[in-house]
C-alpha cells in the first residue's frame, strides 16, 4: 500500500462529498422531472410527438456520447474547473430551456443540458477518488454518491409533481439552476483541484471519433427497443461499432490517447467495468419492462407509476452504502456476488405476480431487485476508478459512466424484444384487430376506441404478464450469471 492510499480524509472532505452529492441527485432528479413535464410542455408549445420524444432523447444521447471526452478534458484542465464549467452551462441551458418559445428551442436547449450534464458525473467521481485516497474512504465516499443518484430517482416523481401541480412546465427545469448556483459559489472554497500536469492537449479527432461511436449505438438500440428491429437503427448500431473500432486504433497509436487503453489489462478495471455494463443491462431492461406494466396492465399514470418504483430506489441507497462498511471483511467479489445472488431472487419474486393482484409484490421484488445492485453499482465503480492511476481518474469515471450507459440501451432492445416476442405469440392466435397484436400500448389504444373491448384488453394484458414472467427468468439467469464471473475473477483481486 503506498503512503498516498494511507493518507485518511478529514472533516474538510467530508464536507466537500457533501457538496459532490448535489450534482449526483440532480443528474436523475432532472430526468424524472422532464419525463413528467411532457403533457403540459406538448399543450404549451405545440410540441409533436417526435419532437416530445427528441426533448427527452436528445439529452440521453449527447450526455452519453460525450462522458468520455469530458472525462480525459478534466484530466487536462483540472477536475474542479471542468465541474465549475459544467454547472455554469447546466445552470444557462436550464434557463433556456425553462422559457424556450418553441419545440425547437427547448430541444436545442436540452442538447445543450446534455453536453453540459456529461461534466457533472465525471468531475464528481474523480475529485472523490482524489480526494479519498484511503481505501475504505473511498468505497464509503463512492457508495455515497451512488446513493444520491438513486435518492434523485426516490424524490423525482414527488418534485415534479409539486412543481407542476403549482407552477408551470418550465419550473421542471429551473429546479437545476439554484443547485448549479450553489455549486459555482461552494466548490472553490470546499473542493481542491487535481489534474495531470503531463497529460498533454486533448485529441480532438479522438473526441469526435468517440461522440460518433456512443451516440449511433444509443440511438439504434433505442429505436429497436421502441419499434423492432429496422434497417436504419440496425445500421446506426453498426455505424457506431465501425466508428468504435476506429477509435480504439487511433488510441493505440497515440502516445498520449483520450482513453489509455492499458487500464483494460487491469483485471479488477476491466472486470468491473463489465460488470456495471452487464448489471445495468439487466437493470435497466427489466425497469422498462416494470414502467409498461405498472402503466398498462396496472393503468397507473406516469407520476403514480414513479411513486410506486421510488421503493426501489431507496433499496439502492440501502445497498450502496452499507456495503462499502463490510467489504473489508468478505471483500469486493463477495460482497458484489452476494449482492447479484440477491437480485436474482427478487427477479423470482416478480414471476409470482399475476396482473389481478395488487402491487405489494411486484414493489417488494423490485426493492429486492435494487438493494442487490446497490453494492454492485457502489463496489465495481470503486473498484474502476480506484484501479486507475490518479493522473487517469477522470477518464476512469467517465468509463464508470459509459460502460452503464451502452450496456442500459442494450438491456433495453433485448429485454424488450423479448417481452414483445412473447406478447405477439401469445396474440397471434387471438381473434382481435391487427394493431393490438402487436403491443400492448397499441392494444389500450384500440379498445378505447371499440365498444365491447373489455375481453380485447384482459387476453393483451394476460399476454404482456407472460412476457413480463418471462423476462423476469431471463433477468434472474443473467444476475445469478454475472454473480458466478464476478466471483470468479475478482476473487484475487487486491483492493486498493
Amino acid at each position: 500500500m503506498t503512503e498516498l492510499s494511507e493518507v485518511t480524509a478529514g472533516r474538510r472532505e467530508w464536507i466537500g462529498l457533501a457538496v459532490l452529492v448535489l450534482p449526483a441527485v440532480l443528474a436523475s432528479l432532472e430526468l424524472t422531472v422532464t419525463n413528467l413535464a411532457l403533457p403540459a410542455i406538448a399543450a404549451d408549445l405545440s410540441a409533436s410527438s417526435t419532437q416530445l420524444l427528441w426533448i427527452v432523447d436528445v439529452y440521453a444521447f449527447l450526455l452519453a456520447g460525450s462522458l468520455i471526452t469530458m472525462g480525459a478534458w478534466g484530466d487536462r484542465i483540472g477536475r474542479r474547473r471542468l465541474l465549475l464549467i459544467g454547472s455554469a452551462a447546466y445552470g444557462v441551458a436550464s434557463i433556456l430551456a425553462a422559457y424556450a418559445p418553441t419545440a425547437t428551442t427547448l430541444i436545442i436547449a436540452r442538447a445543450l443540458m446534455g453536453v453540459a450534464g456529461s461534466t457533472l458525473m465525471p468531475a464528481t467521481l474523480s475529485l472523490t477518488t482524489s480526494m479519498f485516497t484511503h481505501p475504505r474512504q473511498r468505497a464509503v465516499a463512492i457508495g455515497i454518491i451512488v446513493a444520491g443518484v438513486s435518492g434523485g430517482t426516490a424524490i423525482g416523481p414527488l418534485v415534479g409533481g409539486w412543481l407542476l401541480e403549482r407552477f408551470w412546465w418550465g419550473s421542471a427545469f429551473l429546479v437545476a439552476v439554484p443547485v448549479m448556483a450553489l455549486l459555482l459559489v461552494v466548490v472553490p472554497l470546499l473542493l481542491p483541484e487535481h489534474r495531470d500536469a503531463g497529460a498533454g492537449r486533448l485529441d480532438v479527432v479522438s473526441a469526435g471519433l468517440s461522440l460518433g461511436a456512443v451516440l449511433p449505438m444509443i440511438y439504434g438500440l433505442k429505436e429497436i427497443a421502441a419499434h423492432g428491429l429496422g434497417a436504419a437503427p440496425v445500421a446506426a448500431v453498426l455505424a457506431g461499432v465501425l466508428v468504435a473500432v476506429v477509435f480504439l486504433q487511433r488510441q493505440r497509436r497515440l502516445a498520449v490517447p483520450l482513453v489509455d487503453l492499458r487500464l483494460f489489462a487491469n483485471r479488477a478495471f476491466s472486470v468491473a467495468a463489465a460488470t456495471l455494463a452487464l448489471g445495468i443491462f439487466v437493470l435497466w431492461g427489466s425497469n422498462y419492462a416494470l414502467a409498461q406494466y405498472l402503466q398498462l396492465v396496472h393503468g397507473l399514470s406516469p407520476l403514480e407509476a414513479g411513486l410506486w418504483t421510488a421503493p426501489s430506489a431507496i433499496g439502492v441507497i440501502v445497498g450502496s452504502t452499507l456495503a462499502p462498511r463490510i467489504v473489508h471483511k468478505v471483500g469486493a467479489a463477495g460482497v458484489i456476488g452476494a449482492g447479484l445472488v440477491l437480485s436474482a431472487a427478487g427477479y423470482l419474486v416478480l414471476t409470482r405476480t399475476d396482473g389481478s393482484d395488487g402491487l405489494a409484490v411486484l414493489v417488494s421484488g423490485a426493492v429486492v431487485v435494487s438493494a442487490g445492485l446497490g453494492p454492485m453499482m457502489a463496489l465495481a465503480t470503486d473498484l474502476v476508478v480506484g484501479s486507475a492511476p490518479p493522473e487517469r481518474s477522470g477518464a476512469a469515471a467517465a468509463i464508470s459512466s459509459t460502460a452503464p450507459q451502452l450496456g442500459g440501451a442494450l438491456g433495453i432492445a433485448v429485454l424488450g424484444s423479448v417481452i414483445t416476442a412473447v406478447y405477439r405469440h401469445e396474440m397471434s392466435s387471438q381473434a382481435v384487430p391487427e394493431a393490438a397484436r402487436d403491443s400492448l400500448s397499441a392494444a389500450v389504444t384500440v379498445s378505447e376506441s371499440l365498444p365491447g373491448s373489455y375481453g380485447l384488453l384482459q387476453s393483451a394484458r394476460a399476454a404482456f404478464v407472460q412476457g413480463f414472467h418471462l423476462t423476469a427468468v431471463v433477468s434472474a439467469v443473467l444476475m445469478a450469471g454475472i454473480a458466478f464471473l464476478v466471483m470468479a475473477l475478482l476473487r484475487d483481486t487486491k483492493r486498493h
